[in-house]
């Protein structure tokens, strides 16, 4: 996990576009999935986005072979890759389907300074007194979203945060799967085993879609194939300290479609909260800039 990488790989400033338009595609298909869960259940939802994700992998591979493609310098790591992203996909759209949008979203702010933490436990950096009282806090600010001993506390809450906990081990295995393998092997990686995680459980589930739910899905695997793509692209293009600031847009998607597509407006304490959260992952990250630049 720490084999040099290619200076010439990075590119930041294309990186940061690919991350932001990503998260945008990722955030409409939230909505959309949001809207599919008051008439499919969720392994049904997934099944059929995965569906459409392997032929689009399908076919992002067919130039170089799909043979040649699935072939992939750490097997292992790609299955744990995709493993935690089936996870990351399930707890979010679950939690969606019982709370808000904003209010998911800013739980899953706190991913950033996850993503701190776990690279400080598994790749041996080092935090500094500053960027763990940024954590703190940041971790403050998802109590206050949460409010766990309150009458406003939901557990459903729990299973946003373990989908956050989720997503920022799957951007930091991102990372080291980009070392070593191809956008393509990856995106392949990804359909073919959601494809078949999800198509297993779909048939005990399934209800027949009509035609206008057909659309929504077929829109919403489009994109999730191209939101996945170029995050993926976007992590091999810049490191993820790079990255890590513009995934706080995400979370003010989610507050954006929520209020337009579903007139959910955050009370106060979710606003308080996020905000929290939000400004102690752009202060860690600013920290983290500094050291090494030191």
């Amino acid at each position: 996990m720490h084999d040099a990488e290619d200076p010439r790989a990075d590119r930041p400033a294309l990186g940061i576009g690919m991350m932001l338009l990503a998260l945008f595609l990722l955030s409409a298909m939230d909505a959309i999935s949001k809207h599919l869960t008051e008439t499919l259940a969720v392994p049904q939802i997934l099944a059929i986005r995965f569906w459409f994700f392997l032929l689009f992998a399908m076919a992002l591979a067919s130039s170089n072979g799909i043979a040649r493609t699935v072939r992939s310098a750490a097997p292992g790591l790609q299955l744990l890759r995709s493993l935690v992203m089936l996870g990351q996909m399930s707890s979010f759209i679950f939690a969606v389907s019982y709370l808000p949008l904003a209010d998911v979203g800013a739980i899953f702010a706190v991913a950033p300074l996850l993503v701190m933490v776990l690279s400080a436990v598994f790749l041996g950096e080092k935090i500094g007194p500053r960027r763990a009282a940024a954590v703190t806090f940041g971790f403050i600010g998802v109590l206050i979203i949460i409010r766990p001993g309150t009458g406003v506390f939901d557990p459903i809450s729990l299973i946003a945060l373990g989908g956050a906990s989720c997503w920022a081990v799957f951007q930091i295995l991102l990372r080291v799967v980009g070392r070593r393998d191809s956008v393509e092997t990856t995106t392949l990686f990804s359909a073919v085993i959601g494809c078949a995680a999800f198509s297993m459980v779909a048939p005990f589930v399934w209800r027949a879609p009509g035609p206008m739910t057909w659309i929504w899905l077929l829109v919403l695997g489009a994109l999730g194939a191209i939101g996945h793509y170029l995050l993926s692209a976007a992590f091999r293009h810049a490191p993820a300290s790079t990255l890590q600031p513009f995934a706080y847009t995400m979370p003010v998607w989610a507050v954006v479609m929520g209020w337009i597509v579903f007139h959910d407006i955050p009370d106060l304490w979710t606003f308080i909260g996020g905000g929290t959260v939000i400004a102690s992952g752009l202060y860690a990250l600013r920290r983290e800039r500094v050291a090494v630049q030191t």
